[in-house]
């Protein structure tokens, strides 16, 4: 049956109420829906209790056309999904032979001397299912159409259930949708979500499909365009002319489009111009060095970088002038160019960051206000040097000042650093 089809993700365990776990199982499977063309209305989690599950199977068998429950599937007493949802449906639990042999033959290749007979009952399944194949672990899923309703069954460990929503339910579900849904990612960096949406309202409230909707991040903004069509090809057609309408109202802001991170963005540039950089950090802590090196490969583009938190270190190894941390401060437009030269002259790179700031909770001894900042760049060309506000929370104003350090490292690279 194709058509437009709304989906309940009904997590089952009382480990996810009691936030002992994250539930990225719904996560895994809201994306992969999506891909699908499969609008996902609803995320349900409900503990470990008979009752309480029934009650939210027949909620969502009210609402939602498919319904996947993640989570007990298991072989001890609480694990009540497969039963639960088989009397919901009117649905006789089968012995399935070939799944018990299965189970015995994972414990087998797992070294067990002895397999807990209760494993067994991993292979009852509901009358007429479709069984979806377990690749890393002994509880088979299932899918079944009952009542109007399809219904799919996924083991809770996640390990187990991207296999098998990949492998077994996806294909499955794939059959029933005649559309795709594609989205990209537009990144910002350098205007507030309020800003980027009071710019961009009027051609939000303009469209319906593609959409365009903003997220808003640490210091950064997302854009995520989304169309749904009958193919990849169609919905690309569909979102090109949104995106250049979206460059030319706010393009002086965009690092990239599908792109992670600025760091991310900045990888690629450095590493299409074969170009390296090197870092001297105080405020930000090895921040800027950590999350370049996060990025496999990163040692095609970084040199090294050096933390001078304390004066001393500017001055005797990045050779920052002792009049100039004197005269302006450690605090300084001047401190911070100084501190880029020296890195990029010892690291021996092609371009160099630098950070210094006052991350509070006081103020420094200049009486400058916590927050205040300075990100400088060295390059070939010269120096250059951005004043920032990073707030008065530290670990934000971190984030926030290696945002401001990747972003004028990305602008370098584009030629529009001024």
């Amino acid at each position: 049956m194709n058509g437009e089809y709304c989906a309940e993700i009904i997590g089952v365990g009382t480990e996810l109420l009691l936030g002992n776990i994250v539930n990225t199982d719904a996560r895994d499977i809201s994306e992969a829906l999506s891909a699908l063309g499969i609008n996902v209305y609803w995320h349900t989690v409900v503990g470990d209790n008979r009752e309480r599950l029934k009650a939210a199977v027949e909620i969502a068998k009210a609402r939602a056309d498919i319904i996947i429950t993640t989570g007990g599937l298991g072989p001890t007493c609480d694990d009540l999904t497969k039963q639960t949802l088989a009397e919901c449906f009117g649905l006789p639990l089968v012995f399935h032979e070939e799944e018990a042999e299965k189970i015995r033959a994972y414990f087998k290749s797992a070294g067990s001397s002895a397999m807990p007979e209760s494993n067994l009952s991993q292979a009852l399944l509901p009358e007429g299912c479709t069984v979806l194949r377990n690749h890393n672990g002994t509880a088979p899923g299932c899918a079944f159409f009952s009542g109007g309703k399809h219904v799919l069954m996924l083991p809770g460990p996640p390990r187990e259930l991207r296999v098998m929503l990949e492998r077994e339910a996806l294909p499955y579900l794939r059959r029933l949708s005649d559309s795709v849904i594609v989205s990209h990612d537009i990144r910002l960096f350098g205007i507030g979500e309020s800003a980027a949406e009071e710019r961009l309202r009027d051609l939000m409230l303009s469209i319906s499909n593609p959409t365009l909707a903003p997220y808003a991040g640490t210091g950064e903004v997302r854009l995520r365009v989304t169309a749904k069509a009958k193919s990849a090809a169609e919905a690309e057609e569909l979102m090109s002319p949104l995106i250049e309408k979206v460059k030319a109202v706010v393009g002086e802001y965009i690092y990239g489009i599908d792109v992670p991170s600025l760091e991310a963005a900045a990888f690629n540039l450095l590493k299409a111009r074969r170009l390296v950089f090197a870092s001297a950090e105080s405020c930000t802590g090895g921040l800027i060095g950590k999350r370049i090196t996060d990025i496999p490969g990163a040692s095609e583009v970084f040199k090294g970088g050096v933390i001078a938190y304390s004066n001393e270190v500017k001055s005797k190894v990045l050779g920052v002038s002792p009049d100039t941390l004197e005269r302006y401060g450690a605090v300084s437009r001047e401190t911070a160019l100084e501190m880029a030269a020296g890195v990029r002259k010892l690291a021996g790179a092609d371009i160099a960051l630098s950070s210094t700031g006052i991350c509070g909770p006081a103020s420094d001894s200049r009486g400058r206000p916590v927050g205040l900042g300075f990100i400088a760049l060295s390059s070939p060309e010269g120096g250059f040097c951005r004043e920032i506000r990073m707030g008065s929370d530290r670990d934000r104003g971190r984030t926030v000042a290696a945002h401001h350090a990747f972003d004028m490292l990305i602008k370098y690279l584009s030629g529009t650093l001024r």
